[in-house]
């Protein structure tokens, strides 16, 4: 064990008394679920019978990315169950309204350990996972130490490690190969991120692609699709999604300038984090307002509408001619541009948009994207790109079609995963050993069907 990890393993253990206070603190602010807060100390293990497959997702990105791989490893092996843990309310809410109802008995979930070796320990011992897969950037040394202590073989998928990132792993060499030494297989999202971890001592990266183009478009409720849409016959609407603070000031001060050249504008606000809606409510002065999570409807003089509800953007992307991804006027790296790409609702991006660098140099080349150069006046260039859309249909078509190619290009990658990750689970005579001890019976009875061969790029 490196010293640093050695150092992180007794901070960890340290500050352990202080963390329950935090932890009802969070739970104050609706950020935890005080009846769950156990999980959060390793409690709650429920393991079903069968072989298991835990996968470590920490927010709503990393969710939303995983829903067709949990689809493709149930269909690949009919009796793996799943144990899916997150760190955020709002992704357990999330996986709970998305994972289809025949799924439900076959996935659990839990929250996510705090990376306290007591803790981990709890839950690794109670839960025996047969493998484990952690998604994107999920690197808790505690976590991973634990697990390789007791033979579960680990994986890193969609990995990303951003330039900012790798320079911070750079300078602790010693730890960053310690803790990526213990993945037996690392699948990048792209060329990049895999050079990065190669750079950094992973042992075996490979790029199958990126989980993000294979998600499967944002549902809706249609009833409630219909309704609105009769509400707004007739009015030119734009939409301001997943948007940080910064942004929502930008979005008002757009549609003021907008409002004399397209009358009846309405201007929808998806404030990222839909608690605060109060607050941007606030910054709209004297705009005549509605508010989703208030029941308010956007009437005839309705000028904005504060959409600060969970798990609908799908309807407002619909809704909309076209979309504003938020994270990108603000230096936050940016939001998935490929949600509303897949819905065929035109996107407008700011320049800071470093999280998704690779999907948006394809989406780019293909004119499948607008960039905003904010300038020194960032409401005024917001306000000319959504003109330049509402009054230009076939331009805001030709876009949205380039980028629903690129969306659509990766249907099959979250079977190419599967494929790749079933071999980590035991086999066979390997079951009794197996940190579960409940594998699956033998790969002639229990690997993934045709469709889920791995191709040379896993």
């Amino acid at each position: 064990m490196s010293a640093l990890a050695l150092a992180w393993r007794l901070a960890a253990t340290a500050v352990s008394p202080l963390l329950p206070l935090h932890l009802r603190s969070r739970a104050a602010r609706g950020k935890e679920i005080a009846e769950r807060i156990p999980e959060r100390y390793g409690h709650g293990a429920a393991r079903p019978d069968g072989p298991l497959l835990w996968l470590h997702a920490a927010s709503v990105g990393e969710t939303v990315s995983i829903l067709p791989l949990i689809d493709a490893l149930t269909r690949a092996e009919p009796r793996l169950n799943l144990l899916v843990t997150t760190g955020t309310v709002t992704s357990a809410t999330l996986l709970a309204r998305r994972l289809p109802a025949q799924l439900a008995g076959r996935v659990t979930h839990r929250f996510v350990p705090l990376d306290v070796p007591a803790w981990v320990a709890r839950f690794l011992d109670g839960w025996r996972p047969d493998a484990a897969v952690f998604v994107e950037s999920e690197l808790w040394p505690n976590l991973l130490t634990e697990a390789a202590r007791r033979g579960i073989p680990l994986a890193l998928v969609n990995a990303r490690m951003s330039a900012r990132s790798a320079g911070s792993w750079a300078r602790a060499p010693g730890f960053a190969r310690a803790v990526l030494s213990r993945f037996t297989l690392i699948l990048a999202q792209g060329a990049e991120d895999a050079a990065r971890l190669r750079a950094l001592g992973a042992p075996d990266v490979r790029v199958p692609g990126n989980l993000k183009y294979a998600a499967p478009p944002l549902p809706v409720d249609t009833a409630a699709l219909e309704r609105l849409r009769a509400l707004a016959a007739g009015r030119p609407v734009w939409l301001a999604a997943s948007t940080h603070p910064g942004e929502e000031a930008l979005a008002l001060a757009a549609h003021r300038r907008l409002a004399p050249r397209h009358p009846g504008l309405l201007t929808i606000i998806v404030p990222r984090h839909p608690e605060r809606g109060a607050e941007v409510a606030a910054l709209a002065g004297d705009l005549p307002l509605a508010r989703r999570s208030l029941g308010e409807d956007p009437g005839p003089d309705t000028a904005v509408l504060v959409a600060d509800t969970l798990g609908e953007l799908g309807l407002f992307y619909r809704l909309a001619a076209l979309a504003f991804v938020g994270g990108s006027l603000v230096p936050h790296g940016g939001q998935n541009p490929l949600e509303p790409a897949r819905l065929g609702c035109p996107v407008l991006l700011g320049p800071h948009t470093w999280n998704f660098a690779e999907i948006l140099r394809r989406m780019e080349a293909a004119g499948g994207l607008t960039r905003i150069d904010p300038g020194t006046d960032p409401a005024g260039a917001l306000a000319e790109a959504v003109s330049a859309m509402l009054t230009n249909e076939a331009r805001a078509r030709a876009q949205a079609e380039a980028a629903l190619s690129i969306a659509a290009e990766e249907a099959g990658l979250p079977g190419r995963i599967a494929a790749a990750l079933l071999p980590l689970l035991p086999t066979g005579d390997d079951r009794a050993a197996a940190p579960g001890g409940r594998g699956l019976a033998t790969p002639e009875t229990s690997g993934p069907p045709e469709t889920g061969k791995v191709d040379d790029r896993v």
